[in-house]
């Protein structure tokens, strides 16, 4: 495979953050491994990209001083550092805009100049986010490509974590469609990359240049390739790892293993923290399981691996999560993973490896995850075998390597090369108009298997 001289776009890209800055730098730099990869960021990210010392060609520091420091501002004053806010991600639009202006008056003399094959925008990741990039190289003189993309999950129907979490600009996201050049982005682009058969079939206009790939990554190293022997009758080892906020709904988690946990079949570990706490740990005693169940709180990375790797089975039944990092970490470190029918996970989690559960409603929901529970609980032969299973697709499908050999597919096809075939895993595209903003989730062949 030939180098490619790819210009990266993540002015957000950040090793030593969270959630997207850390994926996008970790996809940025899985290319670098490949490819000479110049990454243009903004000055809060750049010592922190520095620091991590990637094999990237270049860091293009894209400098907006006015800009940085009023988002400082606002971000600290205004929105308190609640990134779960959808009017802070809003707000970022000029933002955005701004730094690919800038980027383009810095770099476009060496474009033309011939320095890059191909420009990829990898941050920001929500498709709400158009690109001046885009209507600036429709003509050439080398490709645009964006993604992976994510966003526009639909709130789900029928489950109060959902609209607990539900808040009243979600009603407006859609407007983003009428807003300066979010149609031409799309037109223009060479190719799309979406993160989620969701924003697939959001962006099924432009299916004819369009890709999946995941939109997080796995370091080779966290694939956790041992076997465990725990002795017969051993207690299922359950565990949830994320925030204690409605849309996670560990609630459901816990009503769903209460059975189990009651007759002393099973132990719980619930990792996270969050203003949902103190009223789990009211269902707990309400439903007889407190003894059983043990709230950790935050713990670093290292720790929760450490717990992933010991626990048999992850119940993750988020009613609205996008990139499903957790269902990742669990498949590589061996725990199998229940989770919902829906979004990222649902994306991520097969037959083969997992169980993922329809969207139906919160009592028949429930039931389903209880049944699976206690069919692991007395079948250890199928539990190992999901557990292998899992590490293996980990290893082969989930890693930094594979999504950066997954883009590299496609920025090869728009410059000539073939067309890779990289189509969502579920076709969504039938009811994506009718479901911008509500939804119900309808069962999966897989999730009835």
């Amino acid at each position: 495979m030939d180098r490619l001289r790819i210009l990266v776009l993540g002015p957000d890209c950040n090793p030593e953050q969270i959630s997207m800055p850390y994926v996008t730098f970790s996809h940025a730099a899985a290319l670098a491994q490949l490819h000479d990869v110049t990454l243009a960021v903004r000055a809060p990210s750049e010592e922190p990209v520095r620091r991590a010392k990637a094999p990237f060609r270049a860091i293009e520091l894209i400098r907006m001083p006015w800009l940085d420091r009023f988002y400082a501002w606002s971000l600290r004053r205004i929105f308190k550092y609640n990134f779960n806010n959808q009017a802070l991600t809003a707000s970022l639009y000029p933002l955005y805009l701004a730094f690919e202006w800038r980027a383009w008056r810095q770099l476009r003399h060496r474009i033309f100049a011939g320095e890059f094959d191909v420009v990829l925008r990898v941050y920001p990741m929500n498709v709400i986010f158009p690109s001046l990039f885009a209507s600036l190289l429709r003509k050439g003189p080398i490709p645009f490509v964006i993604g992976p993309l994510n966003g526009g999950l639909p709130y789900v129907k029928g489950f109060s974590q959902a609209e607990n979490q539900k808040q009243w600009i979600s009603g407006l996201r859609h407007l983003y469609r009428f807003m300066p050049l979010s149609r031409s982005t799309y037109a223009h682009a060479a190719a799309v990359i979406a993160a989620s058969s969701q924003t697939y079939a959001e962006l099924a206009a432009y299916r004819d240049k369009m890709f999946y790939v995941p939109e997080n990554g796995l370091a080779r190293p966290l694939c956790f390739g041992e076997t465990r022997s725990k002795e017969p009758g051993t207690k299922l080892d359950l565990i949830f790892v994320g925030g204690l906020i409605p849309c996670k709904a560990c609630d459901l988690a816990l009503r769903a293993a209460a059975l189990l946990l009651r007759d002393g079949l099973a132990k719980f570990s619930v990792v996270g923290n969050g203003p949902e706490r103190g009223r789990l740990e009211q269902l707990t005693k309400s439903l007889g399981i407190e003894k059983a169940v043990s709230f950790c709180g935050w713990v670093d990375h290292a720790e929760v691996l450490r717990r992933l790797r010991s626990a048999d089975v992850m119940v993750f039944p988020s009613v609205r999560d996008f990139g499903a990092g957790v269902v990742f970490e669990a498949l590589a470190s061996g725990a199998v993973p229940v989770v919902a029918d829906f979004g990222g996970p649902g994306d991520i989690v097969r037959r083969d490896v997992g169980f993922k559960v329809p969207l139906t409603n919160e009592s028949d929901f429930v039931a389903r995850i209880e049944k699976i529970l206690a069919e692991l609980a007395h079948d250890r032969d199928r539990l190992e075998q999901l557990r292998r299973q899992g590490m293996a697709y980990a290893l082969e499908c989930l890693t930094w390597d594979a999504k950066a050999q997954a883009t590299t597919r496609v920025l090869n096809w728009v410059l000539g090369g073939a067309k890779p075939d990289l189509p969502p895993p579920k076709d969504l595209t039938a009811n994506a108009s009718s479901s911008r903003e509500t939804a119900t989730s309808q069962p999966s062949p897989e999730a009835l298997s």
